[in-house]
């Protein structure tokens, strides 16, 4: 997929284009639906599949007090539009001056003039240009002067959900530890990748060595708990079970900054510094408790470890 990060990259020779409007944050089931079906519409015309989106949330610039934390870094989620077979996507940096742009300009400089847009795809609450002048119904207006279709895609739901997915929705679940549910809605597994550093080696004391990821992840983190999933190890290619750790560690009461570290299981001698992994999250095992001694706190991280065995079990 080829990225282009302003509309002037795109060639004047790259032809028709079917494309779909969107922030795409954490490139969930939703967004999916609106790919495939872009893919669909670009096969049917001989356009290229090309996906419009931004390098911030526009509330970043618009309403900053409002403005939410992303589900995916921007450069997660262009590698994971990446792995839904667009020929590009345009990544719009929205500041001040796109903000001011309007509706009808965003379409004629954007849309038509540097992406010679032959099919338009949007949500039906899809907002766009200066005071979220743009919809739908004025995109249906404009279509027929400038030579394109507009496609409204149905908003997503899970079966035997009443609310539809939406970034929204998928941080509130992230918030409340339900990486089951927030991995439905997503179409993956909840997951954060970053480099493996060295922390207090508390686990390796305790007996149970972990892997704790740098403060610079890719991801919103669930909410503080232990959960049972998977350990990527990008550098080796190797998949790892594991019980994982997200908080402060409250027994000890001397990490300052929540922490995801990751035990994995039934292997010894991995030597993971330096490495860049992904924490994949299957399941919420328990919250993060304070314990009274260090012999509770280890009779508890030995049943984490059954609990997250049988789980990763029984999904196997």
């Amino acid at each position: 997929m080829i990225v282009f990060r302003d509309p002037s990259e795109v060639p004047a020779d790259y032809g028709r284009t079917a494309v779909a409007i969107g922030k795409f944050d954490g490139v969930h089931a939703g967004h999916r639906a609106v790919i495939r079906r872009l893919r669909e519409r670009a096969t049917d015309s001989g356009a290229k599949a090309v996906a419009v989106t931004f390098d911030r949330n526009p509330l970043a610039v618009l309403r900053p007090d409002r403005c939410p934390e992303n589900v995916v870094t921007v450069e997660r989620k262009l590698e994971l539009l990446g792995e839904l077979e667009l020929d590009a996507t345009l990544l719009l940096t929205f500041d001040e001056r796109l903000a001011a742009l309007s509706a009808e300009d965003f379409v004629t400089e954007i849309l038509v003039g540097a992406l010679h847009v032959s099919t338009v795809l949007v949500g039906d609450d899809f907002r766009f240009g200066h005071g979220g002048a743009g919809t739908p119904d004025l995109l249906r207006r404009l279509g027929p002067a400038h030579g394109f279709t507009v496609d409204v895609v149905d908003d997503v739901y899970l079966p035997g959900s009443t609310r539809r997915v939406s970034s929204t929705w998928i941080r509130e679940l992230l918030i409340d530890g339900d990486v089951v549910t927030a991995a439905r809605a997503l179409g993956r597994h909840v997951d954060v990748r970053g480099e493996v550093v060295h922390g207090l080696k508390r686990g390796r004391e305790l007996g149970f060595p972990t892997a704790n990821l740098s403060a610079s992840i890719d991801s919103f983190v669930p909410a503080d708990g232990v959960y049972a999933g998977w350990l990527v190890d990008h550098d080796t290619g190797l998949r790892h079970r594991a019980a994982i750790s997200v908080g402060t560690n409250p027994t000890f009461d001397d990490v300052l900054v929540r922490q995801v570290e990751a035990h994995v299981i039934g292997e010894t001698g991995l030597e993971l510094y330096g490495h860049d992994v992904t924490v994949e999250f299957v399941a919420r095992l328990r919250g993060m408790v304070a314990f009274e001694g260090i012999d509770t706190l280890k009779l508890q991280m030995a049943q984490d470890v059954d609990d997250a065995v049988r789980v990763l079990s029984a999904q196997a």
